[in-house]
């Protein structure tokens, strides 16, 4: 059985809980039923062997119970009279205790309360009644019992002189233990002072002196309570006598050595250890910062925070908590790189070479960043530009931050702000929180060790905000020109410069970043990738790359360019080329396969072997269908992967002059079909129509491809050439197509995507393109390759585009438009 070993009064307050010791105290202010009486007292008790402890009459104790027998005597007594024998083990280090192990006078205890704790062990407490000798035992198993007899406490009644100055003597031992005890609880004091009765209080002091139990276990076996007494007496005394010489020794310590001596010494002493161990103490530590930081080319003012933060440490304990919260600061300031800038290459062919090689278009990008290097160049000064590439995903917004920092030769660092809600990411903690560290700025400053690199900021339109506060707003300091040359993160408390870093940032959508922070930034479009461009993505890198990954040679697999414009037309359909590497890696592992499984394979890929790893294709492409009916006409769309051609198909039908619109078109293009009709009807005598046609016949406008929505304002003049061609009966011209939006008045309007729809034009087959004037300075920003042997017009009314598109006379299969007077 294990015993919570209590110091002196230690049990009122520490092992019970509140309601406990209540009773406690109830007990000690004076307990009528402290003995059993005559006629309660059973002549057999369940005995419960205890440790390291001896139980008198009318205390309260907690044990734990975790030996199986004394579980037994304990759930069995507790369902009971709630009665055991306490008995002290002679050898506490017995497990499984005998008979022979036990003393034979011990404590009736009565079980108050008993509470089974979830290891399975058993806590109860106990409150001691009467002494007892034990007889004979009368059984072992399951556990012991024994035959008992019952001893009387001998207090006399009447307390002679001797006797009162006896338990006085008492009283005062005990509050003089308590004031030079400082370990003793105060309730201890109030417990001792609410004490009447003269054998509890011996019996309370007995269990509370601090002796060992044998000790304790002679004063039980005491009959006569004035000798029991007596004997407490002399270890109290002596008690006593030991407390006040250390009190003495402690005191004579004191004012020989005050407390800056004392501290100047255990340094000293710990300086002397660390020598010996070869270890550095706190003040080399500081010293060696010191030193370090004397070398770093920081603002004045800096250096002499740095130098003051060092002294703090200095007066600080090394095991205060703030220690080496402290220390890590100082190495921070250490580990920045103030004033630390990697030498620019400004060698403008070089850099252009390698932003070619890591990337084929993105032309507007490049230049900029060419322009960059040549104001350097000139003026050997110059603001990191605030640069944010946005575009859709895959085409190369984040690597080309990479080939930024390479043709530049500098250190290249990202941070994704996708997800991120908690400014403290950006601008740091405070240093009072636990736990607190600089923002990731600063971090991947520190991580670059120079103070202009390359920094990435990875979707800046996904940073979130939320009730820890909006990180966007944070970075406006950050990613502004005029205010980043003195940033001041909350950790670091000091301004650092940011104005040499080259920021770039990238987003997939404008829309959700903030106003005031896309104000302070560069917006640099990186469109889709045409077919063209992915083809040429595909032969530099993509093929090469993942040839190398799957082990194969360059003579392994061989692609041409009609397998890849295979891949590109039929397999992907996207802005980037996530995908198209995807579909490559899939042939490329095919033929590594075949190649371990020492198969045949096709070593140049064709397209049975690509329809065989990749499937059937998964996109159409729309081809030109030159047909010979009125009212269809080609057109031009921009989507999000690319340029495509589409056909408008008109027709006509006996009713009442209704409009109808199919194709699963937006709210922009059903208004470019009404404003369409609404022009023509109000313009139908300039192409010989009867105004009454309008009234008697049906129009249906239908845009093939229905599962695919459509929306856009480009379609308005291809509408009005549809709706004039089939009412006028005239065919449009052969592989012509247009794009542009129309107003009531007759105007045609500028469209954007023009770039991606002269490359669908292409690829359909169309020769000529009408277009309005004021797209004319795009195609002077696309390359001569992609424009070459198309003629393209440019017009300004509805009129020239309906002169340029139809035919003069009608088809041959012409309809009669019938109006009867």
């Amino acid at each position: 059985m294990k015993i919570n070993n209590q110091m002196f009064g230690s049990m009122m307050a520490s092992d019970i809980d509140d309601d406990e010791a209540g009773d406690l105290i109830q007990v000690i202010g004076g307990e009528d039923d402290e003995e059993l009486n005559e006629a309660n007292q059973p002549d057999e008790l369940p005995i419960l062997a205890v440790r390291n402890t001896v139980l008198f009459p009318g205390v309260l104790i907690p044990i734990t119970v975790g030996r199986q027998k004394s579980i037994k005597v304990v759930k069995n007594a507790y369902k009971g009279n709630r009665l055991v024998g306490v008995l002290a083990q002679e050898n506490p280090k017995v497990d499984d205790p005998t008979q022979k192990d036990l003393f034979r006078v011990g404590t009736v205890a009565k079980i108050v309360k008993m509470l089974v704790l979830p290891d399975g062990n058993t806590t109860i407490i106990i409150q001691g009644k009467s002494r007892f000798e034990v007889e004979e035992y009368t059984s072992d198993a399951p556990y012991m019992k024994a035959k008992v007899k019952y001893l009387a406490e001998n207090f006399p009644k009447r307390l002679s002189k001797e006797v009162k100055a006896l338990l006085q003597s008492v009283r005062d031992a005990a509050n003089k233990i308590m004031s030079l005890n400082p370990e003793i609880p105060k309730e201890a004091q109030v417990a001792l002072d609410n004490i009447d009765k003269t054998s509890f209080l011996i019996h309370f002091l007995c269990s509370n002196i601090n002796t060992e139990a044998k000790e304790k276990q002679k004063l039980l076996e005491i009959n006569d309570g004035v000798e029991r007494a007596t004997a407490l007496l002399q270890y109290m005394l002596k008690e006593v006598q030991l407390l006040e010489l250390k009190h003495e020794i402690h005191s004579r310590v004191h004012s020989d050595i005050d407390q800056q001596q004392r501290d100047y010494f255990l340094r000293q002493q710990m300086k002397v250890l660390q020598d010996e161990l070869g270890e550095d103490g706190p003040e080399r530590e500081v010293e060696a910062l010191r030193k370090k930081g004397e070398s770093k080319n920081w603002p004045e003012k800096v250096g002499t925070h740095f130098n003051k933060e060092l002294d703090k440490i200095l007066r600080m304990n090394p095991m205060a908590a703030e220690y080496p919260i402290t220390m890590n600061y100082a190495e921070l300031m250490i580990d920045l790189p103030w004033g630390e800038y990697s030498k620019d290459n400004l060698d403008l062919k070089r850099a252009k070479k390698i932003l070619d090689k890591d990337h084929f278009g993105l032309e507007k990008v490049k230049d900029r960043i060419l322009e960059y290097l040549a104001v350097l160049k000139l003026k050997n000064d110059l603001k990191g530009p605030i640069l944010c590439l946005y575009g859709p995903p895959g085409v190369g917004k984040t690597s080309l931050g990479k080939s930024i920092a390479k043709a530049l030769n500098r250190q290249y660092v990202r941070m994704s702000l996708g997800g991120i809600h908690d400014e403290a990411e950006i601008r740091g903690h405070r240093k009072t929180y636990v736990g607190a560290m600089p923002g990731k700025v600063i971090q991947n400053i520190k991580k670059s060790k120079t103070s202009n690199p390359v920094f990435v900021l990875d979707e800046i339109d996904k940073v979130n905000s939320n009730f820890r506060g909006d990180p966007s707003s944070a970075l406006l300091e950050v990613l502004d020109p005029e205010q980043n040359a003195e940033f001041t993160d909350n950790y670091l408390e000091v301004e650092y410069d940011l104005s040499k870093v080259l920021f770039v940032a990238t987003a997939n959508s404008l829309d959700t970043i903030q106003p005031a922070l896309r104000d302070r930034m560069e917006i640099i479009e990186v469109s889709g990738y045409t077919v063209e461009e992915k083809m040429e993505i595909a032969k530099r890198h993509l093929v090469p790359k993942q040839k190398e990954e799957h082990g194969l040679k360059s003579t392994d697999l061989v692609f041409d360019k009609k397998t890849i414009q295979k891949i590109v037309d039929e397999y992907t359909r996207e802005s980037g080329v996530r995908n198209l590497e995807r579909k490559i890696g899939s042939v490329v592992r095919s033929a590594a396969k075949s190649i371990a499984l020492e198969e045949e394979y096709p070593k140049k890929v064709t397209a049975e072997f690509i329809e065989k790893v990749l499937g059937g294709p998964v996109f159409d492409k729309e081809t030109y269908d030159n047909n010979d009916l009125a009212g269809v006409v080609t057109g031009l769309a921009w989507t999000s992967v690319g340029g495509e051609i589409l056909f408008i198909e008109t027709n006509l039908s006996r009713g009442k002059g209704k409009l109808t619109l199919s194709g699963q078109l937006g709210d922009v293009m059903k208004e470019s079909a009404v404003a369409a009709l609404s022009y023509l009807k109000s313009e139908a005598h300039k192409y010989d129509i009867d105004y009454r046609v309008f009234d008697k016949y049906d129009l249906h406008i239908h845009v093939p491809a229905g599962a695919v929505p459509k929306d856009g304002p480009s379609a308005g003049i291809t509408m009005l050439t549809a709706i004039t061609s089939v009412f006028t009966q005239r065919k449009v011209k052969n592989k012509l197509a247009m794009t542009g939006e129309i107003t009531l008045r007759g105007r045609v309007l500028p469209v954007g995507g023009i770039k991606e729809k002269i490359l669908a034009a292409r690829r359909a087959g169309i020769k000529e393109l009408i277009l309005s004037k004021k797209n004319e300075k795009d195609i002077l920003d696309i390359d001569e390759r992609y424009t070459k042997g198309l003629n393209i017009h440019y017009v300004e009314t509805a009129e020239e585009v309906l002169e340029l598109a139809l035919m003069k006379q009608k088809v041959a299969n012409a309809i009669d438009l019938v109006v009867e007077d």
